[in-house]
């Protein structure tokens, strides 16, 4: 068993404390490697120049975990990750855990051990931690907003390149749902795959036939842009009363309007949503920010996609402080 599915190996008997929301599935996501990666970017061919000048190679610290911002914790089990990466023999102990919102100077966690591993993982710790932290938040607020309807907010396709996995960890972490973690777990046909197919239906029959044939559980997904284009797909989905389609798309559908509640016009994702009548699932996009999705989710979808999660949020501000123990 390598590192990467010792690390996953800890949510197969429970969630560890600090970490109670395992991570999204993917069959060649190697987050241990990515960790490495990272440490090495950093490192360079040198190491650490300024903590190995400047911190004596025997000194002990203990270093606390602090929030500089309101927000919602994520990225605790990538820092375990991180440190012990680094140093096998440092210890990390958490008071908080993914999930909890926190105030601006909450102490949530301390790492003791060697000074110098300590100042060595701290940056990438951080970067993990306060990324993952940020659109924690930025999903909490959109699904805090949306109480009182059934929708579920989803992030998109949009991640940092390399961060796939730990950027929808996040959203998770956040209240959200996710989309398709890649290109790999649902065939989502889109207006350039319609164009190169020669329309809606050929693209789906096309999609349908290549699902069967691979003999894979894969759902299909159709983006839609007018009410023809949704009528389209639903006169197919009356003429195969056994197609993969699982959910439509309902792009752009939304206007904003200064004039309407939530400053956005939903009357034709309303029509929309009522013309699929529950045949498959239904999916918002477009115009989605924390002032308007409130209104999309009173429209009666399903879902609602919004790749400002992963693209556009504002970083959690985490600090750690190193102290010398005597």
């Amino acid at each position: 068993m390598d590192e990467n599915q010792m690390w996953r190996q800890r949510w197969s008997n429970g969630s560890p404390p600090h970490a109670p929301i395992a991570p999204p599935p993917h069959p060649t996501y190697d987050l241990a490697e990515v960790v490495q990666f990272a440490l090495a970017e950093d490192a360079g061919e040198l190491g650490d120049v300024t903590t190995l000048s400047t911190v004596p190679e025997d000194l002990e610290g203990k270093a606390t975990f602090l929030a500089k911002a309101d927000g919602v914790l994520a990225g605790l089990a990538v820092a375990d990750l991180v440190f012990s990466t680094v140093d096998p023999c440092l210890s990390v102990s958490w008071s908080g855990k993914d999930g909890d919102h926190v105030k601006s100077g909450t102490k949530f966690g301390v790492v003791k051990g060697s000074a110098r591993s300590i100042l060595v993982a701290e940056r990438i710790a951080l970067n993990f931690m306060q990324r993952m932290s940020g659109i924690a938040t930025a999903t909490a607020a959109m699904t805090d907003r949306m109480q009182g309807t059934s929708a579920r907010i989803l992030e998109t396709r949009k991640t940092a390149p390399g961060l796939r996995l730990p950027d929808k960890w996040a959203v998770l972490i956040g209240g959200g749902k996710n989309h398709r973690i890649g290109l790999f777990d649902m065939v989502m046909i889109k207006d350039n795959h319609v164009t190169s197919a020669g329309g809606v239906v050929p693209a789906i029959q096309h999609a349908q036939e290549f699902v069967r044939r691979k003999h894979k559980n894969i759902p299909i997904e159709v983006e839609t842009r007018t009410l023809e284009e949704v009528k389209e797909v639903l006169q197919f989905l009356e003429s195969d009363k056994h197609s993969l389609v699982k959910r439509v798309m309902l792009d752009n559908m939304t206007k904003l309007d200064s004039s309407a509640p939530g400053g956005v016009d939903v009357s034709m994702l309303k029509e929309a949503v009522k013309l699929v009548n529950g045949r498959v699932d239904t999916e918002a996009s477009g115009n989605v920010t924390i002032d308007t999705v409130k209104a999309i989710a009173q429209s009666g979808v399903t879902y609602i996609s919004c790749g400002a999660l992963t693209h556009s949020f504002q970083a959690l501000d985490i600090s750690l402080k190193i102290a010398i123990v005597d």
